[in-house]
């Protein structure tokens, strides 16, 4: 297996790890992070060295500087999957969390969240600040020819402008037939601040383009599973798709049966500022201060997703395979001609106009905002063309305190008119740092009103029921709170659930409202255990319990333990990992999957139990800017015969992969 190594300091997914050190018990993305600040890193400081450099980087709805994070321990920070997700078993293919996640967004949604892991977002991209142009290369091959390609560079044009350009291929043919996946992300950055400090302009160019095979499982999964004649996975036949060859060219990207995603997204954003100047005067230069107390803000943003469902004949064919063609039958869909195509396509065009005011000059992380906004969306159906509008108004306060103990956020918003008037959204969350002994503890609120996905509208191409059914608005309740002990490196948090009229799918594609209110509990512990000097085990147990009459399957319990030497083995560059990662899930009735509408339905008829629990190995390792990481992993698939083919279950009629071996190469260059 030949090896290319292209390398990187840190992967484009790091937006994720710093969530996940600053916001415990919420969900609710980078803009309500309510934890510690970021990661530190090395680059974050000046040395007398001329490659040094101050690199710092902010999101779009936060006012806080975050640090590069440099840590090796746990590899999927740098993955596009994480450790709780479970997917149809090739990387790039759908995907779901294994732990309860409602949907606490008001407003228009599309609908399709299936690839929703894969994708860049607004809320994560991230404004640098630099002192010199910065760049990352990033490598991951695995096995079956399994590819990650990423690429950074920011520099400062001038001083008062940055610009940034990222990009990521998720390139892999897969174990099975028919799960070939061929993800692109592009994204292009600006941040310019006048010299006076009174204006700041972002643009952001962004675009996701996501293609994934789909093969409706494999067919009597349990049999071939255990036959030893198909020890080669790639000779199992699937459902749908036919008989492909397999395929390592990765600059081939055809996909006859599957699901094809782009969404491009153009955003500007403009604030300027009212204000007391002022300036700091050292020996040799007059540096300008700016306080603001007023900030008047405009954006506009204009995106276009497109969500297509194929399924072509196959090469040298003309008619569909029987078993594809009696497969339709599953949704009540009759096949007419020698093709299948569904499709959905959105315009959207977003003006949104806000107002800032801090009371305390000396405190921008203390502020109240008011706005309100006009979205205009275009729809593409099989059905004929739509436009709808949305009218909506938003408020916001934020209080970090100076003295860094108290961190307070309370939103709202509310839709006046339009296609989804009458959804809203309240959110309030309060963190306080009691001390190094308690550590930080929060309590937090959230209540949405929301109308159900598009693809719960009739006039959605993607809306295969034979008759028209008015859904509600779903209204769904959280109450969070967290403990986190940063000396004792622990982490208590519960989320409780109170949901009414909650949205599903079953039988691959009937829509379904939960009327009744059912309620939902889940606690996780995150603890660091010292086992020695430089042996850790890093624990995470989730525990989760639906209650009253709910449509949810989930695991009661779902754990995840890395046990590992952590330290340098005496070399002064050198930062190493190394050690078993075991996850395990009790068994549960865990959901189906749908290709031809993209999402995981209920199923209450097949119960899935891991044959054992996953285990890995892994050896991760850091010199100065360059990182590697090497695993091997689904050891517990091995048999007595000497194969690895004891392949665990994660979703009905989808098998996951024997032994994988994993090499990234990541490495960042101060140009």
């Amino acid at each position: 297996m030949t090896v290319l190594l292209i390398t990187s300091l840190e992967a484009l997914s790091q937006p994720p790890v710093i969530r996940k050190l600053q916001n415990f018990g919420n969900r609710g993305g980078p803009d309500r992070r309510m934890g510690s600040e970021g990661a530190t890193d090395s680059l974050g400081h000046r040395n007398k060295f001329e490659d040094s450099i101050t690199i710092s980087f902010h999101y779009l709805d936060s006012t806080r500087k975050n640090k590069l994070d440099s840590s090796i321990s746990d590899f999927t920070s740098r993955f596009p999957l994480t450790a709780t997700d479970i997917y149809l078993g090739n990387t790039g293919t759908a995907s779901e969390s294994i732990l309860f996640s409602p949907r606490f967004q008001p407003g228009w949604d599309p609908g399709f969240h299936a690839f929703d892991i894969y994708k860049w977002t607004i809320d994560k991209v991230r404004f640098f600040n630099t002192t010199r142009p910065y760049s990352e290369l990033n490598y991951l091959l695995g096995s079956r020819v399994e590819q990650i390609i990423e690429v950074l560079h920011t520099r400062n044009i001038k001083p008062t402008w940055n610009a940034s350009f990222q990009y990521r291929m998720i390139n892999s043919p897969g174990f099975f037939k028919n799960q070939k996946t061929a993800h692109n992300n592009y994204l292009l950055t600006s941040w310019y601040q006048s010299k006076k400090k009174r204006y700041n302009n972002y643009v952001v160019i962004l675009a996701n383009k996501l293609q994934s095979g789909e093969s409706g499982g494999i067919l009597q999964d349990q049999d071939y599973i255990d036959d030893p004649v198909y020890k080669d996975r790639f000779n199992i036949p699937t459902t749908i798709g036919g008989d492909p060859q397999f395929g390592r060219n990765f600059f081939s990207t055809t996909i006859t049966t599957g699901n094809k995603y782009s969404e491009f997204t153009a955003l500007m954003r403009q604030q300027y500022d009212l204000g007391r100047k002022d300036s700091l005067v050292t020996d040799s230069t007059v540096v300008p201060l700016f306080y603001p107390r007023l900030r008047f803000e405009h954006t506009i943003s204009y995106s276009k997703n497109r969500y297509i469902f194929e399924d072509l004949p196959n090469s040298g064919t003309d008619i569909y395979k029987p078993d594809s063609a009696y497969y339709y039958d599953t949704y009540n869909y009759l096949l007419s001609g020698d093709s299948l195509l569904l499709r959905d396509s959105w315009k959207n065009i977003q003006n949104d106009f806000s107002i800032y005011q801090f009371p305390d000059a000396n405190n921008l992380h203390q502020f109240f905002k008011v706005g309100a906004a006009l979205q205009n969306l275009t729809a593409e159906f099989t059905s004929g063309n739509k436009s709808f509008y949305n009218v909506w108004g938003h408020a916001e306060y934020r209080n970090k305190t100076k003295n860094q103990k108290w961190d307070i956020q309370a939103n709202g918003k509310l839709y006046f008119t339009g296609l989804n008037a009458g959804d809203y959204e309240a959110y309030a969350a309060l963190q306080r740092y009691a001390g190094k002994k308690i550590g930080y503890i929060q309590l937090g609120f959230q209540n949405v009103n929301r109308t159900p996905s598009f693809i719960f509208d009739s006039r959605s191409s993607f809306y295969l029921m034979p008759s028209a059914v008015d859904f509600k608005k779903e209204n769904s309740t959280r109450f969070f709170a967290s403990l986190f002990k940063p000396a004792s490196r622990l982490r208590l948090s519960g989320q409780y659930y109170l949901l009414t009229n909650y949205t599903y799918i079953t039988d691959y594609y009937k829509l379904q409202q939960q009327s009744s209110l059912f309620n939902f509990l889940q606690l996780t512990l995150e603890k660091t255990l010292k086992l020695g000097k430089h042996w850790n085990w890093h624990t995470e147990i989730y525990f989760q319990q639906a209650v009253g009459n709910s449509p949810v399957n989930v695991p009661l319990i779902f754990t995840r333990n890395r046990i590992a030497y952590e330290g340098s083995l005496g070399f002064k560059n050198l930062d190493l990992a190394f050690g078993t990662e075991i996850r395990y899930h009790t068994p549960y009735k865990a959901d189906g999957y749908s290709p031809l509408t993209g999402h995981f339905f209920t199923q209450d008829s097949i119960r899935i139990s891991d044959r054992a629990p996953k285990i890995d190995l892994y050896v991760h390792f850091r010199i100065r800017p360059f990182k590697a990481f090497f695993r091997i992993e689904n050891l517990n698939t091995f048999r007595k015969d000497g194969t690895f083919t004891n392949n665990n279950i994660a979703v009905p009629g989808y098998v996951m992969p024997g032994l994988i071996f994993r090499l990234g190469i990541y490495w960042s260059f101060v140009n």
